[in-house]
């Protein structure tokens, strides 16, 4: 199981991410029972990796939203040695590129950000597919979309199948989730498994501790995306440690494995 620790970026600060309501994120404040100078995202990347969480992903809330990218926060994260997801609201094959040059291992491309499938297709094709991780962005299970990203009426399932085509890892990541605390949609994440098992498959929004962790392993999910259990210290590093050595169920057709 990959426990993969969330830095949140807006105006510059690391913030506490809760439902999707971005314009009402507070800064981070605490980690793990110790304060924190309001907003560090460095100081809270150095703390996930202190609690040994071995991956960061950023999401760089203004670029996701058309603005600027934080560029020198974001180096300065990926200075820190550990493997950096990047979510900044990937549009195209440039930015793509300028996101890999940042030294980032995986560039996350969010289908909110998406103006068609192609574009998914473009950039997996050029960057290779186990660089490129989709989120499957969705809010209340109903995808997060531009109007006329997506073919009408298509499932989350249905989406996952089709990015399953061209890249290397999922990540199933329920907006209205993030930051309340409610677990993790099991079955939305069993369905995606089964459109989707020949990907690495990543859940993002509500983990409260480790038997969420272990329940997500156990129907087939390699990893999850963590901040509101670490931040409220219900994740210790010794349930890092238990979490990182739990083993998936391994769906029956083979499947491809992102590169830790």
């Amino acid at each position: 199981m990959r426990v993969i620790g969330v830095v949140d970026l807006r105006g510059g600060r690391a913030v506490h991410a809760r439902a999707g309501r971005r314009a009402k994120y507070e800064p981070v404040r605490r980690v793990a029972g110790c304060s924190l100078e309001p907003g560090d995202a460095i100081a809270l990347a150095r703390a996930y990796r202190d609690l040994g969480v071995p991956e960061i992903y950023v999401a760089d809330l203004d670029a996701i939203a058309g603005g600027a990218w934080h560029a020198r926060i974001l180096r300065e994260i990926v200075d820190l040695g550990l493997p950096v997801w990047l979510d900044a609201g990937c549009r195209s094959l440039e930015a793509g590129r300028r996101a890999i040059n940042l030294g980032t291992a995986q560039l996350v491309v969010g289908l909110e950000t998406l103006s068609s499938l192609g574009i998914l297709t473009a950039i997996s094709k050029h960057l290779g597919r186990d660089r490129v991780a989709f989120s499957l962005d969705l809010r209340r299970r109903q995808p997060v979309a531009m109007s006329g990203c997506l073919p009408s009426g298509i499932t989350p399932t249905g989406v996952a199948a089709r990015a399953a085509e061209v890249v290397g890892a999922i990540i199933v990541l329920d907006l209205a989730q993030v930051g309340m605390k409610c677990g993790p949609d099991l079955d939305l994440i069993t369905q995606t498994r089964t459109a989707a098992p020949a990907v690495t498959l990543l859940a993002g929004g509500g983990v409260r501790g480790l038997e969420d962790l272990r329940d997500l392993a156990a129907v087939g999910c390699e990893g999850a995306l963590v901040a509101t259990t670490i931040h409220e210290g219900r994740l210790s590093a010794a349930d890092v440690s238990a979490a990182i050595g739990l083993p998936q169920s391994v769906p029956h057709r083979a499947r491809r494995s992102v590169p830790a």
